[in-house]
Parts: structure tokens; C-alpha cells; sequence
């Protein structure tokens, strides 16, 4: 049996990239899915239905099962859609894959309202809306007493959690709130039955094909010396589809995924330390926090 037989998902933004990777794995893998992608520019602008369908068409081709839907993520009524169409088309919702995704890279003292907008909007109300709508029916069957075993995979990124990137502004905060409501979703949602990760990737996509300092990077490609692409976008994806299997309990875990290598996030932690007996004098902090403090990491780890 294959990791996903019978199970039935949702993927944003499936269209291309590292999305379409994960709906060509999740189909052979025995899923049916849901393939969303309205096929907007790189900055979310225009519309072309094109993508959805055409990952619909190699799906189908192969032997497997999905359906197209182009709605925006960023309209309440749009996400709302993706989950009433699983479970029409389907009968069920077993997966969510939050990973659609736009960029407008700009330096702060330049970025405009508008491109604020638009960058939350994809990635963090994105993120929420088709979340939301799906536990509301997780936690509806729960209730029926039909207990979920089901699975939420957001997409993070290193420019949010571990590498913040000059002229990312919108994109890491976005992703930085991403993988804060990862933790939420996990802590909220296990008594539904749900369990809920994100990952950080890095491959070669359009996005970070435009990512300044990065485009020529990705072009030149990484190759191992058997001739493995370590770029290439179907590295991040059986990870995806492990996260998503009925057989795995990991929940509330942050992944970074690139070639040959998957590492776990943890986020902030304590590193140092000042205490006070009594009401804290500006002078004392500042005399105190400008000089090296004492590193806790060792007895971090001790107590773990």
C-alpha cells in the first residue's frame, strides 16, 4: 500500500513549482487532490487557469485522481471552496498543503501599502482561511464522532526563522507568522484529531528564482556526484507527503528541506540573561546588556 492510499488533499499554489511536485507525488502516492492554483505572476498579479488544469491532466494521465480549482486563497469565500470541493468530489478531507505563495520584494523605507497587502494577504491570510475552514469540518466530524486522523503541512521559510533577507520584509514577516501559526494550529487542533508542521524549503522555483543574490545560485543548479539535483524542487516533497500520512504522529515541528538534507527549527529561545532584585534602572541595563552576557545554551540543554 502506498503512504497515502485513500486519502484525500488539498494543495496550494499546485500549479507549479514545489506545489505541483507535491501533487504529482501525493497522486501517485494514492491520494486524491485537490489542485488549487488561480496561475498569477510571480507578484500575484493575472490569472491563468492553465497550471491547475494542466497538473489535473498529468495526474489523471498517470492513473490518479484530482480535480482543478483557481480561487484565491485570499478570498475568505475562495478557501472556503477548496474543503466544499473535497469532500464533494471525494467525500472526505484528509490533508491540507498550504503553499501558495507570491513576492514583492522591497526595502523597507520604500515599500508600499499595497505590496504589504498583497504579500500577507497570499501568504499569512492564505495560510489561515484555508486552515480555518478546514478544522471547522475536522472539528465537525470530531464531534459526530468521527475522529479525524488528519494532517496540515504550512510552508515556512528560512528568510522568516533563520536567514532574514534584506528587501524581505513583507515575505519573512509573513513566513515568520506562518510557522508561529503552525505551533497554534498544532496545540488547537490535536483534539480534533489533526495534527499540523511546516516546512522551510529551499529549490529552485520561480519565486527564488527572483529572490535577489539567489536567481543565479538556483540557475547553476548543484548537482551530487551521482548527478542529483539538489535544487530541484521534487527533493521537498516526500517529506511533505511523510508529514501528511496516516501513520505519522509528529506535530508541531518545523522542518528545513533542501537536497539531501532536512533539518528540525526549533524557535527563540533563551541565550542570555539579566535579573534585578528590585525596579530596573535605565543606566544598569544599559551598562549590563552592553557587555557580554553569560551564554545559557549549555544549561538550555541540560534541563531538556
Amino acid at each position: 500500500m502506498s503512504a497515502l492510499t485513500g486519502r484525500v488533499a488539498v494543495i496550494t499554489g499546485a500549479g507549479r513549482g514545489i506545489g505541483r511536485e507535491h501533487a504529482l507525488l501525493f497522486a501517485r502516492e494514492g491520494a486524491s487532490v485537490v489542485v488549487n492554483d488561480p496561475g498569477g505572476a510571480n507578484d500575484g498579479t493575472g490569472a491563468d487557469a492553465g497550471p491547475a488544469y494542466e497538473v489535473v491532466a498529468e495526474i489523471e494521465a498517470a492513473g490518479g485522481r484530482a480535480v482543478a480549482n483557481t480561487r484565491s486563497v485570499t478570498e475568505w469565500d475562495g478557501a472556503a471552496s477548496l474543503i466544499e470541493q473535497a469532500v464533494s468530489e471525494f467525500g472526505r478531507l484528509d490533508i491540507v498543503v498550504n503553499n501558495a505563495g507570491i513576492l514583492r520584494d522591497a526595502f523597507i523605507a520604500s515599500h508600499g501599502e499595497a505590496e504589504w497587502d498583497a504579500v500577507v494577504a497570499v501568504h499569512l491570510k492564505g495560510h489561515f482561511s484555508v486552515l480555518r475552514h478546514a478544522a471547522a469540518y475536522w472539528k465537525a466530524q470530531s464531534k459526530a464522532g468521527r475522529q479525524p486522523n488528519a494532517a496540515v503541512i504550512n510552508t515556512a521559510s528560512a528568510s522568516g526563522v533563520v536567514m532574514p533577507n534584506a528587501g524581505q520584509a513583507s515575505y519573512g514577516s509573513a513566513k515568520a507568522a506562518i510557522a508561529a501559526l503552525t505551533l497554534v494550529a498544532a496545540s488547537e487542533l490535536e483534539r480534533y484529531g489533526v495534527r499540523a508542521n511546516a516546512i522551510a524549503p529551499i529549490a529552485r522555483t520561480r519565486l527564488t528564482l527572483a529572490t535577489p543574490g539567489m536567481g543565479a545560485v538556483f540557475a547553476a543548479g548543484a548537482q551530487t556526484d551521482s548527478g542529483h539535483d539538489l535544487f530541484d524542487p521534487s527533493n521537498v516533497s516526500p517529506l511533505v507527503a511523510w508529514l501528511a500520512s496516516a501513520d505519522c504522529t509528529v506535530t508541531g515541528k518545523l522542518f528545513a528541506v533542501q537536497g539531501g538534507s532536512i533539518q528540525e527549527l526549533t524557535g527563540w529561545t533563551v541565550a542570555h540573561q539579566i535579573e534585578t532584585d528590585g525596579p530596573w534602572e535605565i543606566d544598569d541595563i544599559a551598562g549590563r546588556l552592553a557587555d557580554p552576557l553569560p551564554d545559557l545554551t549549555g544549561q538550555r540543554q541540560a534541563t531538556r
